[in-house]
């Protein structure tokens, strides 16, 4: 477990590193990640390319096939040269069926190629956007806290799945149609080339104006969709953070606040998301009219060579070739409507893949710590030699703390919100690390050693408790996997939370629901303590672990924490002063330094701030 996000003094929840929206950084770089996951599968990535050649090759057999039939039903009516009779349909017959059962049998086959590659691609896509997931969140559960402390939940979540779903629908419908119309247009052209070179000429003029416009627009569509998904995270992460929240907005009265923050949001979203579709939806009328514009003369340019020649040096077409040809047209501009159409659902793409990517480039936390040794079992001596400390360079949140805990001893912090007590909390267990001075714990630098041992040793209890969406059992055995059900139940039994348990309507098997409501805070707090002790740690962190509770509920809290704290050394964060005065050592915190310090009793006699601060609770009381 560990503590919450840094108290006043520490940094804000923003937008965090990595958030540029303006524009991408490298397109390439980022094309090549995405190539590489797709490498994995590159046994059926070659057989949709079989596929997508064999749909191709039909197709184009198939346009050709029509030449021979297209010829044959034009000859009917004709004198045969050589007999003088009139060509009537019983003589073209067998040749119009021989050419019609050929159309059927490749239009059938490329038919078949295209439901096998549709199949294949949908299970490449999902793969692959599964390992990018996988690889995303295997990340984020190596960041430093810093990173969550400045990146709203919401944001994140946005990454996780609208920025991976975009990258999935362009994978599957993308993929396959980038190879179809790149073989397309070769075998096209081709075929072209073998029916008419003049025609072919002619056709492939209003390609480069095409492509220019394509190029042109892609600029500015790459940039609005970066803006539309930055957008979308940001209007997620006000979604979260209201439905979390949506207790304090009730309480405050401040529904048409949320409101109007959300339709700020949403309208920002509305607005690029217009500009990204309307830019990209230029693209397909301006290839609409030049695709019909380029078949207007090509029909007309293939009219005139089907009755006369060019210059005399060009053989005179027919009918068949004009009408195939036509096909082979439209077929050559089809594909590059596709590429052109694409652009802008790859630009969407892409900008989610660069999001997702920024995460997993994050520094990692556990950089270097395979090489450090283990941190084993500690007798519990602490001491935090000359710390300071920042969340950034501009201001030192701890200045010059000095603390020496020896085995099995409690200490206290106090002091006024911001003093910085959570922040010490924040570097024993190393989510932070110092600027200056040194943490040692029986003698060793933490920094020197394995994160992941160092917090073996240590167990937290918060104030805000966090329960999974688990059985009551599933959430005390999460301090220790790997415990049996005697030992979840002896720990409940100490933390004062069997009693509770049983009442249950299930016991320890009853479900949890998303944020715990079906039990209450204060059993929720000795679920927490129960947690915390069977992970039996050699350090233990209370902070402000009874403020939420009711007196009675705290009576049962603070003899569940007694049990707890027996033997180990315990660092207690305190608001209610009443709670700490049996601690060995009470640090009074003010402005990240220690004012005073000592035990409850000379404390009180010295008179000085926690004398203040626990006689006015008293009297309070």
């Amino acid at each position: 477990m560990g503590p919450r996000g840094p108290r006043p003094g520490g940094p804000g929840r923003g937008p965090g590193p990595a958030m540029n929206t303006e524009k991408a950084k490298n397109s390439k770089g980022t094309i090549l990640r995405l190539l590489k996951y797709l490498a994995k599968f590159k046994g059926s990535l070659a057989l949709v390319i079989i596929l997508v050649c064999l749909s191709t090759v039909a197709n184009l057999g198939g346009t050709y096939c029509l030449r021979p039939v297209i010829n044959s039903i034009s000859l009917i009516g004709d004198v045969d040269k050589t007999t003088g009779a009139v060509i009537t349909l019983a003589d073209m017959s067998g040749d119009i069926t021989r050419g019609l059962i050929a159309l059927l049998a490749l239009y059938f086959l490329g038919a078949l190629a295209n439901w096998g590659q549709s199949y294949l691609l949908a299970s490449i896509s999902q793969n692959t956007v599964k390992e990018i997931r996988m690889d995303m969140f295997q990340k984020m559960e190596k960041l430093p806290l810093r990173f969550f402390d400045t990146n709203t939940h919401g944001e994140l979540m946005s990454r996780a799945t609208n920025d991976v779903e975009t990258i999935s629908q362009t994978l599957s419908m993308s993929v396959a149609q980038i190879f179809s119309s790149v073989i397309t247009l070769i075998g096209t052209l081709i075929m072209m080339i073998i029916l008419s070179i003049p025609l072919t000429v002619v056709t492939l003029i209003i390609v480069p104006i095409m492509l220019f416009l394509t190029r042109t627009i892609a600029k500015y569509t790459r940039r609005y969709y970066s803006r539309q998904q930055a957008a979308l995270g940001e209007m997620n992460g006000h979604i979260e953070e209201t439905v979390s929240g949506e207790y304090a907005v009730k309480v405050f009265c401040r529904e048409k606040q949320a409101e109007e923050k959300f339709d700020a949001l949403s309208q920002g979203y509305y607005k690029n998301a217009v500009r990204a579709q309307v830019v990209s939806g230029v693209v397909a009328p301006l290839m609409g009219m030049f695709n019909n514009l380029n078949y207007a003369v090509t029909a007309f340019m293939g009219g005139y060579f089907a009755v006369v020649r060019l210059f005399g040096v060009f053989a005179t077409m027919d009918i068949g070739s004009v009408a195939a040809f036509l096909n082979y047209s439209n077929m050559f501009s089809r594909p590059v409507n596709e590429l052109a159409n694409m652009f802008s659902q790859f630009q969407s793409a892409l900008a989610g893949a660069e999001r997702v990517f920024a995460i997993m480039d994050e520094p990692n936390e556990y950089i270097g710590d395979a090489a450090k040794p283990v941190l084993g079992p500690v007798k519990g001596e602490v001491v935090m030699d000359h710390v300071n400390f920042g969340y950034d360079d501009s201001r030192l949140i701890l200045k010059d703390i000095c603390i020496h805990a020896k085995p099995g001893e409690t200490i206290a912090l106090v002091g006024p919100t911001g003093a910085g007590k959570t922040t010490i909390v924040n570097l024993l267990t190393r989510f932070y690390d110092v600027n200056d001075g040194k943490i040692t714990v029986d003698g060793i630098d933490i920094s020197t050693v394995q994160k992941d041992s160092l917090r073996q040793r240590i167990a937290i209890v918060l104030q805000d408790t966090h329960m999974f969406s688990e059985t009551v059992r599933e959430n005390i055995r999460y301090g220790k996997l790997d415990a049996g059900d005697d030992d979840v139940e002896n720990a409940a039994y100490l933390a004062n939370a069997h009693e509770f348990i049983e009442r249950l309507h299930d016991g320890y098997d009853t479900m949890l629901n998303d944020d715990a409501s079906n039990i209450s805070q204060g059993q929720r707090q000795l679920l927490s303590i129960a947690r915390a002790m069977i992970a039996d740690p050699d350090i233990l962190i209370l902070d402000e672990a009874t403020s939420s509770v009711d007196t009675r509920t705290e009576l049962k809290i603070q003899e569940a924490m007694k049990n707890l704290m027996y033997g180990r050394t315990s660092f207690v964060i305190a608001h209610r002063l009443s709670t700490i005065r049996e601690a060995d050592k009470i640090l009074v915190l003010v402005d990240g330094r220690i004012v005073e310090q000592g035990s409850h009793k000379e404390l009180i006699a010295l008179d000085g701030m926690y004398a203040k601060l626990y006689n006015g609770q008293f009297e309070n009381a």
